[in-house]
């Protein structure tokens, strides 16, 4: 029996109206993203609009239990990008150079999380390649190395330790799990704790701010105003967010999943 043509758009436009929002794939407030920047973002080249983009470095778990794997694309955009103008009249206040990112969404498997989030913490590449080089010396023959924040993971063994000695995450899955930790960092916005294993990437408990970024002023997380966007200031050189650097996102509101057709 044929249906009618009304009924089966009718149908069918129900069908997708119930795979573009699933409530259970939703990304809670907490859930933490460590990302690595796949380009380079930098004021003396970026116009507003330009796209930005990087990979998830560990598995994600969403809130129906799912997992976000390693490698998961992260999109984004250029809000503002003013480059660095050296004013040479004597006494002048520089003019700072400001980059504005924001983040839009993350990809996997055909599916799209708009994301509203603050970066918690990011790091220069020579400070990520650090945090994966082992520390192994007459003393430590463990092959010890030292997540962004000052946290101590061990191969052998599964507890990742702070600089005190105390466990305050754990090895599992490839990747390292951790109750977030509340700090300071160096920005005009702090990082809160949570009582959720999340996962970190290369980033301690207590990561919050900028690591590795010199004459760089971290204007604004995105964690209030105008959400999901990084603001990042200079009044010494044009500022940029350096390709592989690595950041740890935060879910700072209800992120649901739309399926891309």
């Amino acid at each position: 029996m044929k249906l009618p043509v009304f009924t089966v758009i009718a149908v069918f436009s129900a069908s997708f109206a119930m795979a573009q929002v699933s409530p259970a794939t939703l990304l809670l407030p907490g859930t933490t993203l460590p990302i690595q920047f796949e380009r380079g973002v930098d004021t003396n080249h970026a116009h507003a609009g330009d796209a930005i983009s990087a990979k998830t470095t560990q598995q994600v778990r969403l809130a129906d239990g799912q997992m976000l794997p390693a490698g998961t694309h992260v999109a984004g955009h250029v809000v503002t990008a003013s480059a660095f103008a050296f004013d040479k009249t004597p006494y002048a206040k520089q003019q700072a150079s400001t980059l504005a990112v924001h983040f839009d969404s993350i990809e996997s498997k055909g599916k799209i999380l708009p994301l509203h989030v603050y970066v918690r913490a990011m790091a220069d590449p020579i400070t990520v390649w650090d945090a994966q080089r082992p520390k192994s010396t007459d003393l430590d023959s463990l092959s010890t190395t030292t997540q962004i924040g000052g946290d101590q993971v061990v191969p052998s063994q599964s507890e990742v330790t702070s600089q005190d000695g105390e466990t305050v995450g754990y090895r599992r899955h490839g990747g390292v799990y951790a109750h977030l930790i509340s700090a300071s960092g160096n920005g005009s916005q702090g990082c809160d704790a949570s009582d959720t294993e999340q996962s970190m990437g290369l980033f301690s408990a207590s990561a919050c701010g900028l690591y590795g970024y010199t004459d760089v002023t971290l204007l604004s997380t995105g964690k209030t105003g105008d959400v999901s966007t990084l603001i990042l200031t200079s009044r010494r050189r044009s500022a940029k967010i350096w390709a592989k650097s690595a950041a740890l996102l935060e879910i700072v509101g209800d992120s649901s999943s739309v399926v891309s057709q």
